[in-house]
């Protein structure tokens, strides 16, 4: 059922991208997150981790926003346990990413453990942004691949230069990944639907940040989606299928 899902996402591979600019979209989306590295191998030295620690983080965790949480957390003089279960529960997201994604890639089972070590925010985007299966393998493997060698060899070199570096808030590194992915993302928002979703998201997600521990917001914003459902799946009931087919149309 999944699968029959999956496929009715997926167009014929007629009509496709041409794979050249499925890899040049991929290699921009890689090179221009896969260069904020510097920022955490700053910041992670910085709050008190050693060189190894550093790497080891972006080699096994590899998810940027978690990382960055982490020490973040530490450098703020939290306690590590604290730290840990903030950046735990902000790399949630990237399992429900998962569900979406095994369906579209249909990798064959053996090879899916080591994919999953690249579903993050930027492989998910580039990855949703395609038309056809082909493009989606494409996009992710390009995309995870240039952003996972990028990303390790950037955090050793601004690990190893820290203080060379200085500020990195004075870079602007840190602010590369949310910049790109909504900026990938943005383009997807089209029916008034998807438009109420985000704008709730945002909402629930900064107006708690606040509030709750990190990563937490993040869990909660996610809840925007079947409120909204529910919410409009009661207007639906109420207004008839006649009526309905007229608001879908309406913001395409």
């Amino acid at each position: 059922m999944a699968e029959h899902a999956a496929l009715a996402d997926i167009r014929s591979e007629d009509g496709g991208k041409p794979d050249a600019a499925v890899v040049r979209d991929a290699l921009g989306v890689g090179v221009a997150v896969g260069l904020s590295g510097f920022a955490f191998g700053v910041t992670s030295v910085g709050s008190g981790l050693t060189l190894l620690q550093t790497c080891a983080l972006s080699l096994l965790v590899f998810t940027g926003a978690s990382q960055f949480a982490l020490v973040g957390a530490l450098a703020g003089g939290g306690n590590p346990f604290t730290a840990a279960a903030g950046a735990f529960f902000l790399g949630v997201r990237n399992a429900f990413y998962g569900l979406r994604l095994s369906q579209l890639l249909a990798l064959p089972r053996a090879v899916r453990p080591f994919a999953a070590q690249w579903v993050i925010d930027e492989t998910t985007a580039v990855a949703l942004a395609q038309p056809t299966r082909r493009s989606v393998r494409i996009g992710f493997t390009v995309t995870g691949l240039t952003l996972y060698v990028l990303w390790n060899l950037t955090t050793l070199l601004g690990a190893l230069g820290a203080d060379a570096i200085g500020d990195t808030d004075a870079w602007g590194l840190d602010a590369a990944g949310p910049a790109v992915f909504l900026a990938l993302l943005a383009p997807m928002i089209k029916t008034t639907t998807e438009r109420v979703v985000a704008g709730l998201a945002v909402v629930l997600g900064l107006g708690l940040l606040p509030v709750l521990p990190a990563g937490v917001p993040v869990l909660v914003a996610a809840l925007a989606a079947p409120a909204v459902l529910w919410a409009e799946g009661r207007r639906r009931a109420r207004t008839g299928p006649a009526e309905d087919d007229d608001t879908v149309g309406e913001g395409r």
